[in-house]
């Protein structure tokens, strides 16, 4: 009986359905042509960016707003140089992307022949960033390394993951098989482990919980263990809207001296998911986070237990498994209710933040109460700043952007477009200021394409602000602060997109209301001269 041949690209476009991909978002050029082969006849859906660093952090939102890998389909050479700025964000953020790229024909590799698109070593470079990467030199060895791509994605600390495929590779046949989904095996830790832990939060009288976003699976787990043992739950930027509403929630930055005090007196915190990194409990670089009494960390990455503060008891697991073990094994008793200490931490952490901050919170409390279900995308900008140090949004996922880990200007017009791909049932408002959205400004175009309804909310301060403010207080001439801005609403409507301008800033949630109301995109924007009210 003769097998079915396919290409590699057909067998690509089989294995990644296999695997759950409904989108990929990609530029196609000469160096990818032939994987593309069979993509129109499939059930995943091609986004084109107007930039590779775009299809990038379009993966970046999609995978954040489903819980699923992004997938980003790019040439050999400046394709995937171009997308490097974006997997670097998602490995400082963990969040899970597949990037497959070309590369040159085998025969050509290490050579330096002069070749179009070639890179000394583009391998070689990509190791030094991805969790994992891999260069297809035998075409029957395809579904062995997405399987393994898929399970490096799915089993541990997520993260970029690299697939290079040789040019002549590509339209080499291989066998028909059937394909299925990889394997996810994730840590969990033993009984008696847990037992120690459960001994600890048994113990304590003022205990803490420190929630990151390697948390977010463990909601249901995570209210109940905090309810009996009535510890204050503490979000990092990327766990924001865990426990939205609960009493115990504390949705404030550790940076802030509040919530610092709240863990000094702490006899007890518990670290869920979270690298305890400077740009979450640092970010004003003072060092200042208190040494905490007991630490328990919990985590799915060993390396990571290894680094930061000194734990009194280290777990290798993922949050949900531990918390809820952890939970089974505390003493049959009522839970405490004291809510006492995340009440007072959540006024005194908003009271710590400046005026200025504060009505820029204040604005992005406005958005969600116009528009409850959406989802705030947010690039490197001052009220995206003021958020990250206290921002209460009403669910998990509904609250990311790029002013952490990594820091890229530019992130949130396109992966705000990912984010909308991803659940086109919410508006997204993309926040950002007017220098970083001329970073990815025709990604506006993206949008209009893929009909994603994204609501640009521009944050328009005449330039970079906030890098303006930190040289005037370091005794430094500004310099190279004030790009010139395009007229945003005359861009947008180029792209025949809706825009305004807001008057004052009392027309926001009408604004809002009548950008959420269409099918695609909107434009809106805040000036801080011509708008009455806005603060930055």
């Amino acid at each position: 009986m003769s097998v079915a041949m396919k290409t590699v690209g057909e067998a690509l476009v089989g294995l990644l359905e296999a695997n759950g991909v409904e989108v990929v978002f990609g530029i196609p050029g000469v160096h990818t042509v032939e994987l593309y082969r069979g993509l129109a006849a499939s059930k995943i859906r091609h986004v084109t960016p107007r930039h590779e660093q775009g299809a990038g952090f379009m993966a970046d939102g999609y995978a954040r707003v489903s819980g699923k890998p992004g997938v980003a389909l790019v040439i050999t050479g400046p394709g995937l140089t171009n997308t490097i700025t974006a997997m670097a964000q998602a490995r400082q953020d963990s969040i899970p992307m597949l990037v497959i790229s070309g590369v040159n024909r085998r025969d050509s590799l290490g050579h330096g022949r002069g070749l179009l698109h070639e890179l000394p070593d583009q391998h070689g470079m990509m190791t030094t960033l991805a969790l994992y990467s891999h260069t297809l030199l035998n075409p029957a060895d395809l579904p062995l390394v997405i399987d393994r791509a898929f399970a490096v994605l799915l089993s541990g600390r997520a993260g970029p993951v690299h697939i290079e495929i040789p040019t002549d590779v590509m339209a080499d046949t291989v066998g028909s098989q059937a394909a299925r989904p990889a394997m996810a095996t994730r840590p969990c830790a033993d009984g008696e482990t847990l037992q120690k832990a459960a001994a600890f939060c048994a113990d304590a009288s003022r205990p803490v919980i420190l929630c990151g976003g390697g948390a977010l699976a463990a909601e249901a787990e995570l209210r109940v263990l905090a309810e009996r043992i009535g510890a204050p739950v503490v979000t990092t930027v990327n766990a924001r809207g865990l426990l939205a509403g609960h009493p115990l929630r504390v949705p404030a930055s550790p940076s802030l001296q509040t919530v610092r005090a709240l863990l000094r007196d702490a006899d007890l915190v518990l670290a869920l998911g979270t690298e305890m990194g400077q740009t979450d409990y640092d970010l004003y670089a003072d060092g200042g986070f208190p040494e905490l009494r007991d630490l328990i960390r919990i985590d799915i990455d060993a390396a990571q237990l290894a680094r930061g503060p000194r734990t009194a008891l280290s777990i290798l697991s993922g949050a949900k498994a531990a918390t809820g073990g952890i939970v089974g094994l505390l003493p049959d008793r009522t839970a405490k209710d004291d809510t006492s200490r995340a009440e007072a931490t959540r006024k005194a952490a908003l009271e710590e933040l400046t005026s200025k901050m504060r009505a820029e919170v204040g604005i992005i409390d406005a958005i969600f109460q116009a528009l409850p279900d959406c989802t705030i995308v947010g690039d490197s900008t001052q009220a995206v700043y003021a958020g990250n140090l206290y921002c209460d949004a009403p669910r998990p996922r509904a609250w990311f952007n790029s002013a952490t880990g990594y820091g890229a200007l530019g992130y949130a017009p396109p992966a705000a477009v990912g984010a909308a791909i991803a659940d086109p049932g919410r508006p997204v408002v993309c926040l950002v200021g007017d220098g970083g959205f001329q970073f990815s400004l025709s990604e506006i175009g993206s949008a209009v394409d893929a009909e994603a309804k994204v609501i640009f909310l521009v944050w328009n301060n005449g330039g970079y602000r906030e890098i303006e403010t930190h040289m005037l207080e370091a005794g430094i001439v500004p310099e190279g602060v004030r790009p010139t801005a395009p007229d945003f609403l005359l861009t947008a409507r180029a792209y025949g997109v809706a825009a305004v301008r807001l008057v004052d800033i009392e027309e926001l949630p009408g604004a809002l209301a009548d950008a959420a109301a269409r099918t695609g995109p909107s434009l809106i924007e805040i000036h801080q001269t011509r708008t009455v009210g806005a603060t930055a």
